[in-house]
């Protein structure tokens, strides 16, 4: 039996087997964590991001593209709100066990885009994590314009909803891929980059992973900071 669950997991590509531990991790993380996993506002903020924040961001980058000139995500149904058209597993399993995650990538063709293409790329991929900011900055406006006639299980949401959407936005914005700074990085270094692009992105969730868990102050310090700017306009 052990030789044989070894043998399977000799088959595996790098990708799986990082993907594999990585989900690992996260279980452990979970039940470590159990407390405020479980907690009832925390949970609701979470089911929240999945079923409104998640699919807005993905819209965000369908509909940039579009106005962009591009109709790929159109036709490939990704212009929607839909969550199912957009939820990917396991970045659904990371946002419920440690709060951060991704959807399913939405594709663009560059060749369709009416403006300079690495222009575009900024564009698009920055359309995500901007919306989720934006949610942010909705939820601490109703902390701070309605907050004292609020319940302390909603105000408890509002902060979880607004902190988990900070959480996404620099979460999505480390340029590693597949995520949305990585697009903006290769926009931006000069020349054709497709060498380092191609390295990147064969070891991007085996990099990911560790910023997550070996290195969390790189997503933790610029979120509370975020926050911290958020409170101090609207609270």
């Amino acid at each position: 039996m052990l030789n044989t669950m070894v043998g399977r997991w000799r088959t595996l590509t790098t990708g799986q087997q990082v993907l594999i531990g990585g989900i690992g991790l996260l279980l452990v993380y979970g039940l470590l964590s159990s407390g405020s996993l479980l907690d009832p506002a925390n949970l609701a903020a979470k089911a929240a991001i999945l079923l409104l924040a998640l699919p807005l961001h993905e819209l965000a980058h369908a509909a940039a593209a579009v106005a962009l000139g591009d109709n790929t995500p159109r036709l490939q149904g990704r212009l929607t709100l839909n969550p199912l058209r957009h939820l990917d597993p396991m970045g659904a399993l990371l946002i419920l066990l440690a709060g951060f995650g991704w959807a399913k990538p939405v594709q663009w063709n560059p060749r369709n885009v009416n403006i300079d293409t690495r222009l575009a790329s900024v564009i698009i991929a920055v359309a995500g994590p901007l919306t989720n900011l934006l949610l942010a900055a909705l939820s601490m406006f109703l902390l701070g314009q309605f907050g004292v006639s609020m319940g302390s299980g909603l105000l408890n949401f509002l902060y979880f909803f607004a902190a988990i959407n900070v959480l996404l936005a620099v979460f999505n914005l480390i340029p590693i891929p597949p995520l949305d700074g990585s697009h903006v990085l290769f926009a931006l270094l000069p020349g054709d980059n497709w060498q380092l692009r191609a390295q990147l992105s064969q070891y991007g969730m085996l990099v990911v992973f560790a910023v997550a868990f070996i290195f969390p102050q790189v997503i933790r310090v610029p979120t509370n900071a975020v926050m911290q700017m958020l409170a101090g306009i609207f609270l």
